[in-house]
């Protein structure tokens, strides 16, 4: 039997990281609900308050990400391997850390309209930003809830897939209809980084699975 395997036998593990990767999902959904928001704005000062409110979220969130690394240095057993929650924890942090930088790229750019597709694709995040809230409330008891965090991590790669599509039709209708070049490059920029947003998202489903894989 190998060491750690040897002291989780009398060790209790650190059960703090649960309510700690739980808050980290309610910034990212937080932050989510927002980027819809800005994609709604109607007017140049609007967009600049939820602007604002995206950069606080992504603040909140970077600040999870080091209680997270503190508590991952004082722990002695950890839930799963010490590696895994470095790895989860720094795809979350992107993930938000995208949202906003498609927050400062708007405030940056000011397009003269968003486009429906970055609408929809503003959705598609908070859908994945749910599926990743949904699968780090049943990692707290992975034995019970194996089959639906995996589920909800195919879920996360189908809404990876939707963002691709909708990335590639837009793409393509912006260069057949867009007349201003600079407006074409600001849009251009900001679909590029919304579509990385939801592939961020399902890197963090990624590492869920190979969580799931090794405490089964």
């Amino acid at each position: 039997m190998k060491i750690d395997a040897f002291l989780k036998l009398f060790v209790p593990r650190d059960d703090s990281f649960f309510p700690l990767f739980e808050e980290a999902a309610g910034v990212l959904i937080r932050a989510s609900e927002l980027l819809q928001q800005l994609m709604d704005a109607a007017t140049l000062e609007e967009r600049a308050v939820l602007i604002k409110q995206i950069k606080a979220a992504e603040h909140d969130g970077d600040e999870l990400t080091h209680k997270i690394y503190q508590q991952l240095n004082k722990s002695f057993i950890t839930p799963f391997d010490r590696e895994d929650i470095q790895e989860l924890t720094s795809k979350l942090d992107d993930v938000t850390d995208f949202i906003n930088g498609t927050a400062q790229r708007i405030g940056l750019y000011k397009p003269k309209q968003i486009l429906p597709p970055l609408k929809e694709l503003a959705d598609v995040i908070h859908e994945a930003a749910g599926e990743i809230q949904f699968s780090l409330h049943g990692l707290r008891h992975s034995g019970k809830n194996h089959q639906q965090i995996l589920q909800s991590c195919i879920n996360l790669n189908t809404l990876e897939n939707k963002a691709d599509d909708l990335y590639h039709d837009c793409i393509s209708s912006l260069f057949e209809t867009e007349k201003d070049t600079v407006e074409l490059i600001k849009n251009k920029e900001i679909i590029a980084t919304l579509e990385k947003t939801v592939d961020m998202a399902e890197d963090v489903s990624d590492i869920i699975k190979t969580i799931l894989i090794k405490l089964a």
